[in-house]
């Protein structure tokens, strides 16, 4: 019984001998046959790369010719992008011999989990496809967010997110998500803006005269459009001052640069007529008081 159990380790030991010497002859092949994979998928990452580029290339530039909005543009390119990446890789996998219905199946189960839980993702995708659809604003316009006070000009409309340009020269980058949820300030919707300025005077100042100087000058001011008239008014009465209303028309574009222009010539000219603009004062009357039975 015991020399049985003893042949049967040494032909055990055999078997494994022989299975480590096969393995030891085919590796190099087989390191060949996974090399030769590996350098093909290169090949074909690279090329795929450069290829996805170019149709990227040519579709933006056909949608450019057919007058397409850039935000719309930019949604499309991003959507293009991940799509041709997707199909890239799906070639590589086969390539290294995994079936692509497989993966494709395991990729929508995936997807399936993957959606419950970036539901905030899906939203921000469903929210770039409403703004593209219903244009509450396109890339170029000054916008003002209302859940957060942000505000800026829009570079960029993608997939999942916004991107602007703050005056003071930040970029901020806002959820398509939000912008779809809240309530949106497009300053640039119309080509004419409104100016509002609001400048006090001192009480005892001759307010028609003020009103006169700060009339001429809007009526200076090339960029003042006439097509509404230029107007001065009484806005408030303050602590400190007769508050004056400005108020007129300009293009949209030269909104900032006519405000900032028409503040310094306002200031100028109330100057120049020696009309006064008072500052917050704070009037102090002391009592002289003596104790009593002195």
């Amino acid at each position: 019984m015991l020399l049985t159990d003893m042949q049967i380790d040494i032909e055990q030991i055999s078997d494994d001998l022989n299975a480590l010497e096969k393995f030891f002859d085919t590796l190099p092949e087989k390191a060949l046959n996974l090399g030769i994979r590996v350098l093909i998928a290169a090949i074909l990452f690279l090329v795929g790369s450069r290829l996805i580029k170019l149709i990227r290339k040519i579709t933006k530039k056909s949608l450019q010719r057919a007058g397409v909005e850039t935000g719309v543009i930019q949604f499309l390119d991003g959507l293009i992008k991940i799509c041709l990446y997707a199909i890239l890789v799906l070639i590589i996998a086969d390539n290294f011999g995994f079936d692509a219905t497989g993966i494709v199946a395991l990729a929508g189960t995936a997807g399936v989990t993957a959606g419950l839980a970036l539901q905030g993702s899906l939203s921000n995708l469903a929210g770039g496809v409403l703004i593209l659809m219903l244009k509450p604003f396109r890339v170029g316009d000054f916008i003002i967010e209302s859940g957060h006070g942000t505000e800026g000009t829009v570079k960029e409309i993608g997939i999942f997110y916004t991107t602007l340009a703050t005056i003071d020269g930040k970029t901020v980058v806002l959820p398509n998500g939000n912008l779809a949820n809240n309530a949106i300030t497009n300053a640039s919707y119309l080509p004419v803006r409104r100016i509002d300025l609001s400048i006090g005077i001192a009480y005892d100042a001759d307010i028609k005269e003020a009103k006169r100087v700060l009339l001429e000058v809007m009526d200076k001011d090339l960029d003042v459009l006439r097509t509404e008239q230029p107007c001065v008014f009484v806005d408030s009465l303050a602590d400190s001052a007769v508050m004056l209303g400005m108020r007129c028309f300009c293009e949209n574009a030269k909104y900032w640069e006519v405000r900032w222009r028409l503040l310094e010539n306002a200031k100028l000219a109330l100057d120049e007529a020696r009309i006064e603009i008072p500052f917050a004062q704070v009037e102090l009357h002391m009592h002289d008081s003596k104790p009593s039975g002195l």
